[in-house]
């Protein structure tokens, strides 16, 4: 397992190598769409109780930290 952020790691035999929480079966995508959708941080909680808001916030800053990356979209269907 690889941490990449202090709450963030990913582990190619978890979740299919996604990003996920503390190496739980959460991964940072379902805490986003959670979000995206208007959910609070206490419904989430209660959703995942084994969830700090600390876990949430950094799901954010993760998202954050990627956008600020330089990306290349490849127009090709896969």
């Amino acid at each position: 397992m690889t941490y990449l952020t202090q709450r963030i790691t990913i582990d190619s035999t978890i979740c299919n190598g996604k990003p996920t929480i503390r190496g739980q079966r959460i991964t940072v995508q379902t805490i986003l769409e959670y979000l995206s959708t208007g959910d609070t941080y206490t419904e989430i909680l209660d959703q995942y109780p084994m969830l700090e808001e600390k876990d949430i916030q950094e799901c954010i800053k993760f998202a954050a930290d990627l956008m600020n990356r330089k990306f290349v979209i490849d127009p090709t269907p896969a």
